[in-house]
């Protein structure tokens, strides 16, 4: 059975995508859930996984290529089969080969095990090291243990992720000095630690933490590095549901191929916890009874230190700043038919997508030179006006919002606006923000609209004196010229703090982001 591979539902405000990285090619077989192509937004990075066991079939479109929602991108043979014609006799030389190389696997494995018991048997404790905290950037006071990849006792190779250690706003990764193993965890995970701190200890060339092994204890490390290796090898959204429910992997039952773990294996489980429950709740009382048992749960986690910075900052916002928002409203169509007429070219010559981001960043930036004051911030009873633009873009990622900060805007083109852009949403998403992309920025874009927003009031990001909302393109029937027109709208909200702007000013900056993006033509000749 050939199965179609679509681009997923894009946003309304969201016109089209581009094929990022392909992770397959044709011809690989592929399991359920396997992440198979990165399709690339205006602002996020979507993922398209596998639906079923199968071999790719067809590529239909290639990387940077430009799709649209729910076009199909390539086919999946759920048979097993290659689209070259492999016939019953190739499938089964292919089954008497994997099963030839899975004995040959485990025969290796056990030497392996044999080899690694005469090693450690004839060899001393290796040499031992302190495994610390980062140096934090001097506005972090401490941090937060947030997740422990290893525990004591665990083989671990050189540059091996040990550790996430979390911040106000990025997750720093610790990782191993060289190939041993960690014989003592000091500070657990949620513990609150400081820069340089002593958080573990590590054995170099030792396999535990103990001066003796056994044959057996070696043939369990190996099963748990197994286990860590198949974890890893979880497609992201089976590692999502994993953490989302809090549930260790080594719990689930895998019913895919090899023993990998599905989506339906997670919820097969979490079905079969809930039961469990309910019959160890009525055999520890008989006498309560079982009202609507599973129907009304909760789930109480931690705040992470993210959440809690952002709850910090927007309640600072609203109680130290005399914050308030004017709306205006923009005709979208004249800068969709400039992209729709030059976005070929645009990407031949670039490398990129044109997309709306590097209009408003353009328009912001235009803005912000004519009305001085937006641009400006307050330190204790001074006002602080910048001569450089360094715009803070808002990211969703999977631990929340953050703010990183794209600089000199005045001194990028659309191109390098665009670069830009995509650079820190993929850092976004894959956590590998750094404080220097997060730090500064004189004004902030947050564009909710991707999300389907059709009006917001947004939240100033201190100490910065304003913000700008942009929102959802919308057709309306608009008075043009004394006729009725149906045109692609688009809200403007713009947060200021009323200390530092006044209304004159506010007005008159969101009415030039305004012109300049109603006439692109004014971003050229700045007029």
């Amino acid at each position: 059975m050939t199965i179609e591979i679509k681009v997923p539902v894009l946003p309304e405000s969201v016109a089209d995508a581009t094929i990022a990285t392909w992770h397959v090619k044709a011809g690989d077989k592929v399991t359920r859930d396997q992440n198979l192509v990165d399709i690339e937004t205006d602002k996020v990075v979507l993922e398209v996984v596998a639906p079923a066991d199968g071999v790719i079939s067809d590529i239909i479109d290639g990387e940077g290529e430009t799709v649209l929602g729910e076009q199909v991108i390539a086919k999946l043979d759920e048979n097993g089969k290659s689209g070259s014609g492999d016939n019953d006799s190739d499938k089964d030389t292919s089954e008497d080969s994997e099963k030839q190389s899975s004995e040959s696997a485990a025969q290796q494995k056990d030497k392996a095990a044999e080899a690694e018991e005469a090693k450690t048997q004839s060899s001393s404790n290796g040499k031992s090291s302190e495994v610390k905290v980062p140096v934090l950037p001097e506005s972090v006071a401490d941090a937060t243990i947030a997740t422990w990849h290893v525990s004591v006792g665990d083989k671990v190779s050189r540059d091996q992720n040990l550790v996430d250690i979390e911040t106000d706003k990025v997750v720093l990764e610790v990782v191993a000095p060289a190939d041993g193993s960690v014989s003592e965890i000091l500070a657990e995970e949620g513990a609150t630690v400081t820069a340089e701190e002593v958080i573990a200890k590590f054995t170099e060339g030792s396999s535990s933490g103990s001066d003796t092994s056994d044959k057996a204890q070696v043939k369990e490390d190996s099963t748990d590095e197994g286990a860590e290796s198949d974890y890893d090898a979880l497609s992201p959204s089976v590692r999502r549901l994993l953490s989302e429910k809090g549930i260790d992997a080594a719990k689930v039952k895998g019913t895919g191929k090899n023993g990998r773990i599905t989506k339906e294996d997670v919820e097969k489980h979490l079905k079969s916890g809930d039961k469990s429950e309910k019959v160890s709740a009525k055999s520890a009382d008989q006498d309560v009874p079982d009202v609507a048992s599973g129907s009304r749960t909760e789930k109480r986690v931690p705040m992470t230190r993210l959440r809690k910075t952002i709850a910090g900052r927007l309640l600072e916002a609203k109680n130290s700043t005399a914050m308030l928002t004017t709306f205006n409203e923009v005709n979208m169509k004249p800068i969709m038919d400039l992209r729709k007429q030059y976005q070929e070219s645009f990407e031949k010559r670039h490398g990129i997508r044109l997309g709306f981001m590097s209009f408003y960043v353009k328009a912001v930036t235009e803005a912000l030179k004519r009305f001085p004051e937006v641009n400006a911030s307050l330190d204790g009873d001074d006002i602080c006006y910048h001569n450089y633009f360094d715009i803070s873009i808002a990211v969703s990622t999977p631990r929340g919002l953050v703010t990183p900060v794209l600089k000199d805007t005045d001194t990028l083109g659309m191109a390098g606006v665009e670069k830009g852009i995509r650079e820190l949403a993929l850092k976004g998403r894959d956590g590998k923000l750094a404080m220097s992309d997060l730090q500064g920025g004189n004004f902030t874009i947050t564009n909710g609209g991707v999300f389907g927003s059709l009006m917001s009031t947004p939240i100033i990001n201190p100490p910065q004196s304003a913000i700008l909302g942009m929102h959802k393109i919308q057709d309306r029937p608009m008075a043009v010229n004394g006729k009725v027109e149906i045109l692609p709208m688009m809200y403007l909200a713009l947060s200021y703090d009323h200390r530092i702007v006044d209304g004159k000013e506010s007005v008159g900056f969101l009415v030039t982001v305004k012109e300049m993006l109603e006439d692109p033509t004014r971003l050229l000749l700045d007029v």
